[in-house]
């Protein structure tokens, strides 16, 4: 539905980018550019300054806005047989009255990193849902642009003969805009009324989620295929995940998890976008466990986790974190586990691309879900087939032999709580399968249960 009438886009693109002195959290340039890129546009030039502060009129001053307009012109005397017309883009969020007054000057449309990033989520949307909060996004970011389109049809104040239907149609078409977004909120509703019924019978089922987030292209899409075997799109661009995925894996130690990979972030995201994908958010908000996936080779590392942890905040997710720093075949760190000061893991260092470190990822994995892990040697009676069956099955064999009466002897890897709820689950008795020693290193876990019983 169109709106409002405007400049025609072109795939030639003048990116405009300020360093506001004010700003305290600037956008960076360089991934201005891989935004620009990833929507598919072709960088004809980049025209930077500071401010002090934007300009009330043009977020530019007025000389730099004519210095964008000369470039608009030289473009189109150098390409004046070629079709494709020029677009400018800037790297901040304009106001509806700057894009109009810039878009009046430039005689050519004129995109705010807001609607660039709303673009390019519009091309990468595949799934039902993913198109419906997309489209909700982009309304609630031309709610407050309509009155510019028909600003040409306003002659209220003309006289006799000259009154025209401009307040009429503006009118007319905000109630449209507002009935499609009810309309959209109400589909996404039942799609989050869906995910909710699928949450319930995973938690029914006790089988945790594990949700990967991160800053866009920090590799989180390579990860999710190394440890689900899948093969869904990653590519080195800005946002090639915007649909979330889940797949369920057997994770070694832990059993089947729900492996959720989301929608990555950026440094200030539009707010449309984090409310309009709040049904996705919700795989992360649900998770039990979250791995912050973390480019280790990215100059801008440290702005990019804050981002990460900001929007983690505007949702309010609460779970427990395990950063997991990728790209270490990029960054030369070896791989590796970081355990906070009572040994719990806090960081791996891990490529999912060159498959370095994905066991040390598996493990401390494990032991945030289940608990640290202790090796134990554990004598099977003959009827103990169930728990054998179960550790097979979990992955946390070593080693199996037979004692001098037959029984089998399984050396295995598991966190102590995991081994109670097992023995407990088979009614066996530490003191009957365990050698006298790690028994009793079990006891203390035992005994709360046992006193329960």
């Amino acid at each position: 539905m169109q709106y409002f009438d405007r400049h025609d886009g072109g795939e030639n693109a003048i990116l405009v980018h300020l360093d506001i002195h004010q700003i305290t959290d600037p956008d960076d340039l360089e991934e201005f550019r891989l935004l620009v890129h990833s929507a598919g546009a072709n960088e004809i030039e980049i025209i930077t300054g500071s401010r002090n502060k934007p300009h009330a009129k043009y977020f530019v001053g007025t000389g730099k806005a004519e210095e964008i307009a000369d470039a608009v012109r030289r473009f189109r005397d150098a390409h004046a047989d070629n079709p494709d017309d020029v677009i400018v883009i800037f790297n901040h969020t304009l106001t509806p009255s700057q894009e109009r007054n810039l878009e009046a000057l430039l005689k050519c449309r004129v995109l705010d990193r807001t609607g660039l990033i709303l673009d390019i989520f519009a091309q990468r949307a595949r799934t039902y849902e993913g198109k419906l909060q997309v489209e909700l996004a982009q309304l609630n970011h031309l709610a407050t642009r309509l009155v510019r389109g028909w600003t040409h049809l306003e002659r209220q104040k003309g006289g006799i003969g000259l009154r025209g239907p401009g307040e009429t149609q503006l009118e007319t078409d905000r109630r449209l805009l507002q009935i499609r977004v009810t309309q959209l909120k109400a589909k996404l509703e039942k799609v989050k009324q869906t995910r909710a019924q699928g949450r319930a019978k995973r938690q029914k089922s006790a089988t945790p989620t594990v949700s990967l987030v991160g800053y866009t292209n920090a590799g989180k899409s390579t990860l999710f295929n190394r440890l689900a075997d899948d093969h869904i799109y990653a590519a080195d661009q800005l946002f090639a995940t915007l649909d979330p995925t889940l797949r369920r894996v057997k994770w070694a130690g832990v059993g089947n998890v729900v492996l959720a990979d989301t929608v990555g972030f950026v440094r200030h995201l539009p707010h449309e976008l984090v409310e309009s994908f709040h049904a996705t958010l919700e795989e992360t908000l649900e998770a039990d466990l979250l791995l912050h996936v973390i480019d280790a080779a990215s100059e801008d590392m440290h702005a990019q986790i804050d981002a990460v942890n900001d929007v983690l905040s505007q949702i309010k997710a609460d779970a427990p974190i395990l950063l997991v720093f990728n790209k270490i075949d990029k960054s030369g760190e070896p791989p590796s586990i970081h355990y906070q000061s009572h040994g719990v893991p806090h960081r791996v260092y891990v490529s999912a691309r060159d498959n370095l470190g994905m066991d040390k990822l598996m493990t401390a994995v494990q032991e945030l879900l289940s608990g640290h892990l202790k090796s134990y040697t554990l004598t099977l009676p003959y009827h103990a087939g169930g728990l054998q069956n179960t550790l097979h099955e979990l992955g946390v064999i070593e080693q199996s032999d037979f004692d001098d009466q037959g029984r089998q002897v399984l050396h295995i890897r598991l966190a102590p709580t995991k081994l109670m709820q097992l023995l407990g689950q088979y009614a066996l008795n530490a003191d009957d399968v365990l050698p006298a020693d790690e028994a009793v290193s079990l006891r203390p876990v035992l005994e709360p249960f046992e006193t329960v019983n």
